[in-house]
């Protein structure tokens, strides 16, 4: 392992991050991006009638195939990874993203592969196979080339790919775990399911002898950010669980996971890995962004308080003191405009007073690119972290987090802050016979114990019965235990306040499964009832385009009392239309903290004219623990964003805001905003 340093940086001649068959970034056909500037994906190349003839006659074919074997009623994690093909020739064609000129090879290719697949799990009878295991068939078996994989994300049901790069022993010894090196892959303006397939699957190696490669489609250009950062663990999630007719065993060496990426996926992996430094031995960014004041161009030098707040949920430059748990291995060209993004984590470091493990590696006279002679030089300095992994329970963490939701690192877990959007620190110490905790701005978490049950926390020592399991809460500058009671730490009337899991904005609710409710009636008013339904279709295309999937619908949800890691039968629920169009909303009007009739919408204490003007908030659901109840809302940026810098998917409308519609014959959707802010930390509104 590297010796500890204090915050210090080690500056190494060029290198180059490994990828595809190598390189993390730049996929084969990919052209270089720019730091900024335009991101329009290229003029479409669109096939003449015949060749989309021949396209749509395989597409039928395949189609077919996996009506077929969904039929036999075939094991889902077999079907899905047929059907991937299937929705990439779908995508492709009815977006019309012919943006390259190799575009309809892809498509060809990936309907040609699909119908292989197709025919190899048709040949299978499933029902003979007590153990359905990763030998059964011949592409999940592939050693030595890339392969595509797919899992069916508990987001919004949707199947999404993957790849991965298997060595030459992989499989011989089934008990064995591997180390694996996650890739987060460069902005593509011309990525699609059918390109990353294409471009993936079948293609040579070579494989490293010592781990897995796995790149991650990540739903396209997000940055890794929302939907898009569940999409990574949760594509290593569904290689790492191979079934077994015992239940399931995990392939992978949890302490021996490395995150790499360039540009893009630099990006991802700075904020990644900074978020949640328990997850990695190392962490590779190679250029990317870590702010977005100074990346963004032409952004006000002032936002809106409430987005100013929400920036610190994705900066990374916020949690950059988080490398005292996780190395870094950075790269940067020497003239690359986003050198910047390790330069303002060094910048913050300088006064950071404990020792990391922090090496800057940079080419010189190197602009936004990495040289492939480099590639050893890279791999020699993950291997060093690499080989050792990460200490299974390290007797010291101290995390910085802005948000409950990024309070995890091992044994500490941070459930709820004093103060939403500012820097919280816990610093926690162990040994068999003492637990030590520090926090600045921390009101509830949990931590290991002493094997007598006491933890001592800023300086008061507090009892944990032997048996009882749960957490600590401050109150009145006091440390009190908080038993685990119900499980879970699910939340109770009496205790509601901004925690893991409910903390907002209102785009954090599309993180994890979610479902939609749509106005089933006319509504109060006109201007308002175009509003709310021309504002789910424009979410609804809008995440079917960028985020590749489909919102999950509904007329009703009903929700059982359910364990809060039971996704499915919990999710959360976004309605749209207003009390006389939607149920739903009327349902639960009466328990959220505004008044709304056909006449009047009092928010904040204003009153405002129902026929123009609606509410669009985020909320604890009234009746479902742990769930979020969202009004008129998908994500809070818009296409626009999508379709520019990563660095634009930040919140627009924070908790809550009203709106006046504003529609115009281009954006039906279009709205002025004319109150927004965040709720509290007990999600009340703030005292004027």
């Amino acid at each position: 392992m590297t010796r500890l340093l204090p915050a210090a940086c080690l500056f190494l001649g060029s290198m180059y991050l490994v990828s595809l068959g190598g390189a993390a970034g730049q996929q084969p056909g990919e052209k270089k991006q720019p730091a900024k500037g335009k991101f329009d994906p290229p003029a479409i190349l669109k096939p003449d009638d015949a060749t989309l003839d021949t396209i749509r006659k395989k597409t039928e074919e395949l189609r077919a195939a996996v009506a077929a074997l969904n039929e036999k009623k075939i094991p889902d994690d077999v079907l899905i990874e047929v059907e991937i093909f299937l929705k990439a020739a779908e995508n492709i064609v009815r977006f019309e993203e012919w943006f390259a000129k190799d575009s309809v090879k892809w498509t060809l290719t990936t309907l040609d592969r699909g119908l292989e697949r197709a025919k190899q799990a048709a040949e299978r009878d499933f029902r003979r196979i007590a153990d359905h295991t990763a030998k059964d068939l011949a592409w999940q078996r592939t050693k030595g080339t890339w392969i595509i994989k797919a899992y069916r994300s508990r987001v919004d049901n949707s199947i999404q790919p993957y790849s991965v790069l298997l060595p030459e022993e992989y499989g011989k010894d089934w008990d064995k775990q591997w180390p694996i090196d996650v890739i987060l892959h460069g902005r593509d303006t011309s990525i699609t399911e059918a390109k990353f397939i294409a471009t993936h699957d079948g293609r040579g190696g070579p494989a490293p002898k010592d781990r897995i490669l796995l790149e991650v489609y990540g739903r396209g250009n997000n940055a890794y950010r929302w939907a898009g950062e569940t999409d990574v663990f949760e594509a290593v999630e569904a290689f790492g669980i191979r079934p077994s007719g015992k239940g399931s065993r995990h392939l992978l060496d949890d302490s021996r996971i490395v995150l790499r990426g360039f540009s893009m996926g630099g990006a991802g992996t700075w904020h990644l890995g900074l978020h949640h430094p328990d997850r990695f031995c190392v962490i590779g960014p190679g250029a990317g962004f870590t702010t977005t004041h100074g990346y963004i161009g032409g952004l006000p030098a002032k936002l809106p308080d409430y987005q100013e707040k929400c920036l610190h949920i994705y900066d990374a430059v916020d949690y950059a003191e988080n490398v005292f748990n996780v190395p870094v291995v950075a790269y940067s060209g020497e003239l690359d405009e986003q050198k910047a993004a390790a330069d303002n984590i060094e910048k913050l470091l300088k006064g950071f007073k404990e020792p990391v493990r922090f090496t800057h590696l940079i080419g010189p006279g190197l602009k936004h690119e990495m040289p492939k002679p480099w590639q050893d030089r890279a791999e020699l300095e993950y291997g060093k972290y690499r080989e050792g992994g990460r200490k299974e329970k390290p007797e010291r963490i101290r995390l910085v987090t802005y948000t409950p939701q990024y309070g995890s690192c091992d044994w500490v877990n941070v459930f709820a802050l004093e103060r939403m959007y500012e820097k919280a620190v816990i610093d926690a110490s162990w040994t068999a016979k003492s637990v030590t905790v520090t926090t600045q701005n921390v009101r509830e978490f949990s931590a290991a114990t002493s094997d007598d049950g006491e933890i001592v926390v800023d300086g008061q020592k507090v009892r944990i019965k032997d048996g009882d399991s749960g957490g600590l809460e401050k109150k009145n500058g006091k440390w009190g235990f908080i038993p685990d009671n119900p499980p879970n730490w699910v939340r109770v009337k009496e205790r509601l306040f901004k925690r893991r899991l409910q903390s907002g904005p209102i785009d954090d609710a599309f993180r994890s499964y979610f479902c939609v409710v749509n106005p089933s009636r006319p509504g109060w008013s006109e201007a308002t009832d175009k509003h709310s339904r021309a504002a789910l279709q424009e979410f609804a295309a809008a995440w079917d385009r960028y985020f590749r999937g489909k919102i999950p619908m509904g007329q009703t949800i009903e929700i059982q009392p359910t364990s809060v890691v039971d996704f499915k039968n919990a999710p959360h629920v976004i309605l749209f239309g207003d009390p006389l169009s939607n149920p739903q909303i009327a349902k639960v009007l009466p328990k959220l903290p505004i008044k709304w009739t056909k006449e009047k919408l009092n928010v904040n204490g204003v009153q405002y004219d129902s026929r123009t003007h609606l509410p669009v908030l985020i909320y604890p659901h009234p009746d479902y623990d742990n769930r979020y109840l969202v009004l008129n809302s998908g994500h809070t940026f818009k296409e626009a964003d999508l379709k520019g810098t990563n660095a634009l998917l930040y919140p627009r409308l924070g908790d809550w805001a009203v709106i006046k519609p504003t529609p115009t014959a281009k954006d039906p959707a279009a709205y002025e905003v004319v109150a927004a802010g965040l709720f509290d930390e007990n999600w009340q509104f703030p005292r004027k």
